[in-house]
């Protein structure tokens, strides 16, 4: 099945939205029918803040549901099984040829995305940047304060 839409993730970007999926559709959805029964307890449900917020809280979550179970109906686990090339699920080690600083990122899916976890997009500019080089390569990125230069060092699995 070849679907244009597809969601790459790794395994354990996979496993962390089943995860949130799991949690969502079963204490948070009793969460909160519990408070939205208690709000409504409370009488006038025109003036009624707790009622309300309650409600679309509610609405946000399912909606979160919703893009999750899509997400994961759609998803394909990255293959990284190869560490000749830079692929999705990779980890690589980077030297910032400006300042010669050594850098290390993790190569995810767009839902997996986390700077402060040193995970990036295969969809931002550094990752498709990046996607099919080998060490040795260097790769151009163009950014807001001019093209930024990479020496690709290494390529790490798992």
């Amino acid at each position: 099945m070849t679907n244009e839409n597809a969601v790459i993730l790794t395994r354990e970007g996979y496993a962390k939205l089943e995860a949130e999926l799991e949690e969502l559709k079963t204490v948070k959805r009793k969460e909160l029918a519990s408070r939205i029964k208690t709000a409504i307890s409370y009488g006038d449900l025109k003036e009624n803040s707790e009622y309300h917020s309650a409600k679309d809280e509610q609405g946000f979550m399912e909606g979160r549901i919703a893009t999750l179970e899509k997400m994961l109906r759609t998803a394909r686990i990255a293959d990284t099984a190869d560490a000749s090339t830079v692929q999705v699920g990779a980890t690589v080690v980077l030297n910032d040829l400006e300042v010669a600083e050594k850098i290390q990122y993790k190569i995810v899916g767009p839902a997996e995305a986390d700077v402060m976890e040193d995970k990036i997009s295969y969809e931002s500019p550094l990752g498709k940047a990046l996607l099919g080089k080998a060490v040795g390569d260097t790769v151009e990125v163009d950014a807001p304060m001019g093209v930024i230069k990479y020496e690709l060092l290494d390529i790490k699995i798992g």
